[in-house]
């Protein structure tokens, strides 16, 4: 799963996080995501999420000092299921190894997280990077992508890859057709089956229909087969769960 949980803000009112949280874990339970990268997680929502999701490791740093402070784009994943073996972060600029850098034209600083799981059943080890691109620079976005694929690469360049984020780009947009140009398949042009809205980003319910748009993937190396795709569109009786809808999939390995 993919999912911008919106970021802790005063100015939400009743769409604030405190008023949201206790659906989104509910929400979380329900599907227990094996993967799940999440974006705009400030730290008390990082701390929320960690003491609620007791089956899960997170991993995952602050965009702004690589420690807590800024959004996260953290991993969690099902420590039942997988053993971590590796972890790291970078941020999206000319200079990724120091944090709190604007990229190219972005207007905000930003981070991706990767590591390398060991599923504990069949020993297969695979890489799970996320990120959020950045929501102005349309240079920044593209760069960042390329950057994503170099760092792949020199993580390992033969295990199986599983991107997530939210790329702040439309299906039609350069970023998306760079990576499938360059072996990355996206989830919902592989899936068997699609389910669910053709948009991801809502803005709360405040944006009418049309003007609702998909900025939300999740892209794999083609190791994996898609057997579900589904854009999430729960929304709980009294809050939405987030601006954003979730991104859920079902991937297995071909061999």
């Amino acid at each position: 799963m993919s999912f911008n949980i919106r970021l802790d803000a005063a100015s939400d009112g009743d769409n604030n996080w405190k008023f949201r949280k206790e659906e989104v874990y509910k929400m979380l339970h329900y599907y227990q995501p094996d993967l799940l990268g999440m974006q705009e997680v400030c730290h008390n929502q990082m701390e929320d999420l960690k003491q609620a999701m007791i089956s899960y490791q997170a991993v995952g740093v602050g965009r702004d000092d690589g420690k807590q402070a800024g959004e996260y784009s953290p991993i969690f994943f099902n420590k039942k299921r997988f053993t971590l073996l590796e972890e790291g972060h970078f941020s999206l600029s000319e200079k990724p190894e120091q944090f709190g850098l604007k990229g190219w034209d972005a207007s905000y600083n930003r981070v991706a997280t990767w590591v390398i799981l060991q599923d504990k059943d069949n020993h297969n080890k695979f890489i799970y990077l996320n990120t959020h691109l950045d929501n102005d620079g349309s240079v920044a976005r593209k760069e960042s992508i390329k950057l994503i694929l170099r760092k792949i690469k020199q993580i390992s360049s033969d295990l199986p890859v599983i991107l997530s984020g939210d790329f702040n780009c439309e299906p039609h947009e350069e970023p998306l057709h760079y990576l499938e140009k360059h072996k990355m398949f996206n989830t919902l042009h592989t899936s068997e089956i699609c389910y669910g809205p053709t948009y991801s980003f809502h803005d709360f319910g405040h944006l009418t229909i049309d003007k609702r748009v998909l900025l939300d993937y999740i892209f794999t190396s083609n190791e994996y087969a898609t057997h579900r795709y589904r854009i999430v569109e729960d929304k709980p009786q009294n809050a939405y769960l987030s601006d954003h809808y979730p991104v859920l999939v079902r991937l297995m390995l071909k061999k």
